[in-house]
């Protein structure tokens, strides 16, 4: 009796000479009896060996057997496949060449990038070329190298440290008659022409005004009379230095800890990211240049040295750099169009003090489109970045791709992308906005009133300028990307990055 193979590759067990064999029908027919096939006596001619055990009968041909009669590899052979990472024999003999892995998702980070094609470099170079130059133009030719000018007020305040060893409620000075309007605070002074002395200063009770308590580390601010004198001194704010130096050091391990080497660098971009708008975008535009054009500038700077310090001089990264180029240029243009249409001043409380603190006439509305240009700047690395790797991931996953197709499957990514980057965005804009949407919120006035304030109707323009260039940075810097890599053979294109 044989059980029944249904394709499985377990061999058949052999019959013994001591086993009773059931009588097999007349006519050399098969027939099935309880799951059962019967084998009829004309068939069974098999030799025998000398113990008088049949040999293992040949396996049936499973559905899965290939048009030359050969059976897939199976059992201890699929085994070895596993093992070695090699697939059945074709017929004829040879091996087929494993498929590659189709990418999926769409990740922030690029494998180890390979020399491109000459024609590919010298298209990447005739592009960028346009935006180099026109950064070391713009650098040059707006770079304040004078001194930077100071607050009217600067000589007489001077920040001092000290630290409060008292607090209790009384009257503001000598001649308040109105009772216990103040928090009275004697502080032990750390720095400063007093230190080591203490200082008794009053600090109105007000709902503007912090609460201090004892051991509080506060900053006072020194008008210049008498250092012993508390009329001298003024409580402006608490001393932070330790708590924000703790959390730089968690936010760099943490990079470290995850990027290794790859976040050392991102760091290092950082850092000269905060050096780009330190010594060239601030004295530039306290110096008095155009707002707008300094902070475009400073912009095309950081994206020169943040993405190639970070990713590596490769084709993709030339290709993210172009498509941030644009963008941040459409945001420029259509940040300018859209505040003198709405007639947007930029004199909010800070841009105030500042001017007043300046002693002379400052660019307000240049202020705000700066700073337009310059808060999509982080948003718009990330869009490029991720675009450039997906559209280049597949081109190496299918050659044969055209500049149509690699096109429409890269916009196809973006889409799920910008979704996400524009609510990102907006949030960013909203909360640092709240407490002016707060205060819009009480006053009592209907919608169309607060919308179209002066506070309000800046983030506003600020929010949907910023969303416009980042949907607009996934078509544009997927369309250079794939202009890029149909031009570009696919054996130089780098391998996924592993792990």
């Amino acid at each position: 009796m044989y059980p029944v193979d249904d394709g499985d590759t377990q061999p058949i067990p052999r019959i013994g000479p001591d086993q009773p064999r059931r009588p097999q029908p007349p006519g050399g027919r098969r027939e099935r009896h309880s799951g059962e096939l019967r084998r009829p006596e004309t068939q069974d001619r098999r030799p025998r060996h000398s113990s008088g055990e049949l040999p293992v009968p040949p396996r049936r041909r499973s559905p899965a057997q290939h048009s030359s009669g050969e059976l897939p590899v199976t059992g201890r052979d699929d085994a070895r496949e596993k093992t070695s990472g090699e697939l059945p024999a074709a017929p004829g003999g040879r091996r087929r060449a494993p498929e590659p892995e189709l990418p999926t998702g769409h990740g922030h980070g690029h494998g180890p990038a390979k020399p491109v094609s000459d024609k590919v470099r010298k298209l990447l170079v005739l592009l960028l070329l346009p935006f180099a130059l026109a950064s070391v133009v713009g650098v040059v030719v707006l770079f304040h190298a004078g001194d930077a000018p100071t607050a009217v007020n600067a000589s007489a305040q001077q920040p001092v440290d000290g630290e409060v060893t008292a607090a209790q409620v009384g009257p503001c000075g000598a001649a308040d008659t109105g009772g216990n309007q103040c928090l009275v605070l004697t502080v032990a002074m750390s720095d400063g022409v007093a230190a080591g002395s203490d200082v008794r200063t009053a600090v109105p009770l007000e709902p503007s005004t912090p609460r201090f308590a004892v051991g509080d580390e506060v900053v006072m601010s020194y008008s210049g009379g008498d250092p012993l004198a508390g009329e001298s001194y003024q409580v402006v704010d608490f001393q932070r230095g330790l708590p924000l130096w703790v959390l730089a050091g968690l936010f760099a391990a943490a990079v470290v800890v995850l990027g290794r080497f790859q976040g050392v660098k991102a760091l290092l971009a950082l850092g000269l990211s905060f050096a780009v708008l330190l010594l060239f975008v601030l004295p530039a535009i306290l110096g008095g240049e155009n707002p707008l054009w300094v902070a475009v500038v400073g912009a095309g700077v950081i994206m020169f040295v943040v993405l190639y310090l970070t990713h590596g001089f490769s084709a993709r990264t030339s290709t993210a750099v172009l498509g941030t180029m644009v963008s941040l240029a459409l945001i420029g243009v259509l940040s300018a169009v859209f505040s003198a249409a709405a007639q947007l001043t930029g004199l909010d409380e800070d841009t105030s003090a500042l001017v007043g603190s300046l002693g002379h006439a400052i660019d307000a509305r240049g202020l705000l489109l700066a700073g337009i240009v310059i808060g999509a700047l982080g948003v718009l690395d990330d869009v490029t970045v991720t675009q450039t790797s997906a559209v280049w991931e597949l081109r190496a996953a299918n050659p044969a791709l055209t500049w149509r197709q690699l096109y429409a499957a890269g916009l196809r990514i973006g889409r799920d992308h910008v979704s996400s980057a524009v609510n990102t965005l907006v949030m960013a804009y909203a909360g640092a906005a709240l407490p002016v949407l707060l205060y819009s919120s009480i006053s009592g006035v209907g919608l169309g009133t607060i919308l179209g304030s002066q506070s309000i109707a800046q983030e506003i323009v600020r929010t949907l300028v910023g969303s416009i260039g980042l949907v607009a940075a996934v078509p544009v810097t997927t369309a250079v990307a794939a202009l890029v890599a149909v031009r570009e053979p696919a054996a130089t294109h780098a391998e996924p990055e592993q792990g």
